[in-house]
């Protein structure tokens, strides 16, 4: 499956994004579904991820009451709304889906096989 991510760009400290997500010619049924974010020299990190399955999601420590994913009623597009951004929040935010990730696996970035591009998000004054 082929993922568009979009929705980056530059906001000050406290502000909001939204990224998005898009699967290509068909939907993310049966896809577990993540966000995931690197910066240079580091490891990907795990942001959040959403299980097909009943729409469950996860997040990271880091971000969790300040992002939340969700996904639109047809399952073609994941989203990620990103309130009261901070400057260590700057990235490259990816999407990723998979049809077999365990639950202890969701936030591990080798557990997916279909990653999006990538869109930049930038936090700064």
């Amino acid at each position: 499956v082929q993922l568009q991510a979009s929705g980056g760009g530059w906001v000050q400290p406290g502000g909001s994004l939204k990224l998005s997500c898009a699967a290509a010619g068909r939907t993310f049924s049966r896809y577990h579904t993540a966000w995931f974010r690197q910066t240079p020299g580091k490891e990907r990190e795990f942001v959040a991820a959403l299980k097909w399955t009943g729409g469950s999601t996860v997040y990271a420590d880091y971000v969790k009451g300040r992002f939340t994913m969700s996904r639109d009623n047809a399952k073609t597009t994941v989203y990620l709304q990103m309130n009261s951004l901070r400057p260590e929040d700057t990235a490259v935010y990816y999407c990723a889906a998979d049809p077999s990730v365990i639950h202890s696996s969701l936030a591990s970035h080798s557990a997916y096989s279909y990653w999006g591009q990538g869109t930049l998000v930038t936090v700064s004054s």
